[in-house]
């Protein structure tokens, strides 16, 4: 249903329903992103299309990492909404409880769409509600989420929806689903008018999450931009640097300008320090061996890895792991 910014048709469907629960230790952007482009929404219909009640597993005050405190109900006995948020974010651990697994599994029992954001893919999946499914989380984790789970198809992008399962990557792409979720429900009209409230330019379809920021990128001419992306899609096999100028339509002088003048360094230097921090990421992240990250980061081998990565850190993969 397109819901027009003059109101001429009154709407007489009931509120879609929403449980928002939040965890201890979440972050106070995720939690916004998830509820407040609702709240927006009802404003610009000038009704309210949407309801939802803040939950957690023992209600009161929940502290977030802010060190803000939230006002929640405690969770219900028996589930009742059209869809659960979960917001999620540090010692998944000690707030993944068996109980809150338990509550969780009723959702898919009945029938009742789940996602999570930040931290929240994490613990969905230790419920056994991505099985079988895609999904995403924040793409420093990703490589840890899908040794995790064995039986979830991990994607490295901003948000998944896959049947009931929807999952983001963070606060930013989590707001980019709930715009998808009111422009699905209430037509481009009121998602739009709810984006520019907000004054946030949402990604029109699910896409990858990026090693460098999209706003960086963005500020980059179009063909040192281009180069980036291609470097980042393609770290086991990584190209020369004349084969990517011409993949941009530059000579390859014209891209060592460009490189020195936009990123203050040279496109060879700039792919390799990307691939030796996305190896760093690895060694801290995953339990990969040295062998394995070589590979994922397109070295040669673990010796050339090994080389690399003194130079560019100071230490070793095994020591950088020891400091942990």
């Amino acid at each position: 249903m397109t819901v027009s910014a003059t109101h001429k048709r009154i709407p007489t469907d009931p509120p879609f329903r929403i449980g928002l629960l939040v965890l201890p230790d979440s972050n106070l952007l995720s939690m916004a992103s998830a509820l407040d482009p609702f709240r927006a929404a009802n404003r610009r219909a000038g009704r309210k299309l949407y309801d939802w009640q803040v939950v957690s597993p023992d209600g009161g005050l929940v502290r977030l990492t802010s060190g803000l405190e939230v006002m929640t109900e405690p969770l219900p006995l028996h589930a009742d909404m059209d869809l659960m948020v979960m917001v999620a974010g540090f010692r998944l651990d000690a707030h993944a409880t068996p109980a809150l697994r338990s509550w969780l599994r009723q959702l898919r029992a009945r029938g009742i769409p789940y996602c999570g954001v930040d931290g929240g893919p994490w613990v969905l999946a230790r419920a056994g509600l991505l099985n079988g499914h895609r999904a995403t989380t924040h793409w420093e984790d990703l490589e840890a989420f899908g040794s995790a789970f064995p039986d979830v198809d991990p994607l490295p992008d901003r948000y998944v929806i896959d049947g009931p399962a929807l999952t983001t990557g963070g606060a930013a792409p989590c707001l980019d689903l709930m715009l998808h979720l009111i422009r699905s429900h209430h037509g481009a009209e009121l998602a739009g008018l709810v984006a520019n409230a907000l004054l946030y330019d949402p990604e029109d379809r699910p896409s990858p999450q990026r090693l460098v920021p999209q706003a960086r990128l963005a500020a980059l001419t179009p063909q040192v931009a281009r180069a980036v992306v291609i470097m980042e899609e393609r770290l086991e096999e990584p190209p020369a640097i004349a084969e990517i100028a011409a993949e941009v339509g530059l000579s390859p002088r014209r891209l060592e300008m460009l490189f020195r003048k936009h990123l203050e360094t040279g496109p060879g230097t700039f792919f390799l320090r990307l691939r030796l921090n996305e190896a760093r990421r690895l060694a801290l992240d995953t339990g990969l061996s040295v062998q394995d990250i070589a590979v994922r980061t397109g070295f040669s081998g673990p010796s050339t890895l090994a080389r690399a990565f003194r130079k560019a850190f100071g230490q070793s993969v095994s020591d950088l792991r020891a400091d942990r």
